[in-house]
C-alpha cells in the first residue's frame, strides 16, 4: 500500500467510519451465522477488514466511529435530510453490539454519542490530531470527507481496489477540484445519498468548471454576470438560498469537544483471553487459529 502522508512525528491515527465498514461487511458475506444460529456475517466480515487495515497502515493510533443520529441542526435545516434511507437490516443491527466487543477485545477505540454523526466526530479528531502533528488516515467510501483532504490527512476507500491513501491529486482525479472546495461542489452538485438537492441542471463537470474559474460558491454569486451560460445562471441565481443552506448541511463540523486523550487511542495489546472467548462462540475457527499463530509467544492479559 502506498502512502504519502508527510510524516514527521511517526505517530498515525486511523479512523475507521464504523457503520460505512459495518454495512460493507454485512453484504459482502451473506451467510454465515454461529453454533447457536445468530448472525456473524458482518462481524467476521468487520474483523478480517479492520485487521487488513490495521497490517497495511500500523497505525500507532486507531478508533472506530458510529453514528449516534442524526445532527438536529441538519434536521431542522433539512427535514428530508437522509430520510430516504432504508431502516438497518435487523440481521445487522443484532451484530453490532458483537463488533463493539470484538473492538473492547482488541484494544481499539469505539465511540458513538447520541445526536452527533459519525462523520463530524470523525473531522474534528482528523482535525485536531493532524494540529497535533499526526498523520491521519479516514477509512470511509463517503465522499464528504475529500473536503478534509490535506498534507496530513488522506482517505481510504474500500471501494478502491488500488488500496491507496488519497491526497488532493486523487481528489481533483476524482471530481475536477481541490480539497478545499469540496464543499461548494458537493453544494452545486447534490447529494442524493444524504437527500440534499443541488442546483437544477447542474452536473459535477459544469460545478467543477465554476469553481476552477472563480473559486469558491461565493465568488459565483457575486459574478453571475460574467457566467456565459444564462441556463446555467439562471439556475444559479434562483438557488442561491438552496445553496447557501446547503454549505451548513455538508461541511463537516471539526469543533466538537474532544473529551478523550490521544492515549486513549493507542493501539494496545489485545485481551486474548477475551478474544477466544468471543470467536468460540461466533464460531470463527480460522481466525482462531490465526489469532494462536500472531500470539503464541506472548502472554495473555486477563
Amino acid at each position: 500500500m502506498e502512502t504519502n502522508l508527510k510524516q514527521s512525528s511517526g505517530m498515525r491515527l486511523l479512523l475507521v467510519d464504523g457503520h460505512a465498514y459495518a454495512y460493507r461487511a454485512f453484504y459482502a458475506i451473506r451467510q454465515l451465522s454461529s453454533p447457536s444460529g445468530r448472525p456473524t456475517n458482518a462481524i467476521y466480515g468487520f474483523v478480517k477488514m479492520l485487521g487488513k487495515l490495521l497490517e497495511n497502515l500500523k497505525p500507532t493510533h486507531c478508533a472506530v466511529i458510529w453514528d449516534g443520529g442524526l445532527a438536529p441542526e441538519r434536521l431542522a435545516a433539512l427535514p428530508e435530510y437522509k430520510a430516504q434511507r432504508p431502516p438497518m437490516p435487523d440481521a445487522l443491527e443484532e451484530q453490532l453490539d458483537g463488533i463493539v466487543e470484538y473492538l473492547h477485545g482488541a484494544a481499539i477505540a469505539s465511540f458513538c454519542r447520541d445526536g452527533i454523526e459519525a462523520d463530524d466526530w470523525i473531522a474534528t479528531l482528523a482535525c485536531a490530531a493532524a494540529a497535533d502533528g499526526f498523520e491521519v488516515v479516514v477509512a470511509s467510501s463517503d465522499k464528504d470527507f475529500m473536503q478534509l483532504v490535506s498534507p496530513r490527512i488522506g482517505l481510504i476507500n474500500p471501494n478502491d481496489k488500488t488500496e491507496a491513501i488519497w491526497k488532493a491529486d486523487q481528489v481533483v482525479n476524482k471530481t475536477g477540484v481541490q480539497p478545499e472546495q469540496i464543499v461548494d461542489w458537493l453544494c452545486l452538485v447534490g447529494d442524493s445519498v444524504d437527500n440534499i438537492p443541488g442546483a437544477p441542471g447542474i452536473g459535477a463537470k459544469t460545478a467543477a468548471q465554476l469553481l476552477r474559474e472563480f473559486g469558491s460558491l461565493e465568488q459565483v454569486f457575486s459574478h453571475l454576470e460574467r457566467v456565459t451560460s444564462e441556463r446555467v445562471a439562471g439556475s444559479l441565481r434562483e438557488s442561491q438560498e438552496l445553496l447557501r443552506r446547503n454549505q451548513g448541511l455538508i461541511r463537516l463540523r471539526r469543533d466538537l469537544p474532544v473529551e478523550r486523550s490521544w492515549d486513549d487511542l493507542r493501539v494496545g495489546s489485545p485481551n486474548l483471553e477475551h478474544l477466544r472467548e468471543l470467536y468460540a462462540g461466533w464460531g470463527f475457527k480460522t481466525l482462531s487459529k490465526e489469532l494462536e499463530a500472531r500470539h503464541a509467544a506472548e502472554p495473555v492479559l486477563l
